[in-house]
């Protein structure tokens, strides 16, 4: 158990969870992190612990503590110097169709059977509808902090669903899911580049992107949204 003295995050505790597998590097073991109690990470405390690399899931604040690994890193990109690349500009112009709401977190059974679908087409988890639920509503329907749910449809059709963090010094990306049917879609990048616009128009600097894994290659679209800062011993670089 530790603490941060840095206020306002100086009455938190933090705990190492036991080991548990690795969800991105095949043979790997992992530790988090975890912030509590959860109750006091409000927004304001919520945006100190991004800064140091935390993320969110559900009510959790977390941030990985593998004794024998350093592979996953903050990633986020500035909203002012991110220059789209061509590929990145076509998509922009594919998908600027959808409509777009900002909704408020909650469960929706068009939302959680785009997510179920997802899943089993990205991550190929089998479905089993009540573990299912109980993770999506845990994972994706509660927040402490200013949370939103992104739905992108097209003409009445569900595409996409992206829930988002909207804190003090820009836009963090929890989860995105989307349909996986349209094989020439691009509705992953279209998300990250609406995303940057709209925390530009929020007057916001960064939008963060989570974790990068070298070598996942799950996590590799991530490096073509640039430039992009990355979290090195407690510092962010432009790298």
């Amino acid at each position: 158990m530790t603490t941060l003295f840095e206020p306002p995050l100086q009455k938190l505790q933090f705990y190492a969870t036991t080991a548990y597998q690795c969800g991105y590097l095949k043979d790997q073991r992992a530790q988090s992190l975890i912030a509590a109690p959860q109750h006091l990470i409000t927004t304001e405390v919520y945006s100190g612990l991004l800064l140091q690399g935390f993320r969110r899931s559900g009510k959790f604040a977390y941030r990985p503590h593998c004794e024998q690994c350093n592979a996953c890193i903050a990633v986020r990109v500035p909203v002012i110097t991110f220059t789209a690349n061509r590929s990145q500009k076509r998509a922009f112009k594919q998908h600027n169709e959808l409509n777009v709401q900002l909704k408020p977190l909650a469960f929706s059974q068009a939302h959680f059977e785009l997510y179920s679908a997802y899943q089993k087409a990205r991550h190929d988890v089998e479905h089993d509808e009540v573990k299912n639920l109980e993770e999506y509503r845990n994972f994706l329907t509660q927040s402490n902090i200013e949370s939103y749910m992104l739905e992108f449809t097209d003409r009445g059709q569900l595409k996409m669903v992206s829930v988002v963090d909207v804190v003090n010094d820009g836009i963090s990306a929890v989860y995105t899911f989307y349909d996986t049917t349209d094989k020439k879609a691009s509705y992953g990048t279209y998300n990250v580049l609406w995303q940057l616009e709209w925390a530009k128009s929020l007057n916001l600097p960064f939008l963060y992107l989570g974790y990068w894994i070298a070598e996942s290659p799950k996590m590799a679209y991530k490096q073509l949204f640039k430039p992009q800062q990355k979290l090195i011993d407690g510092e962010w670089l432009q790298i």
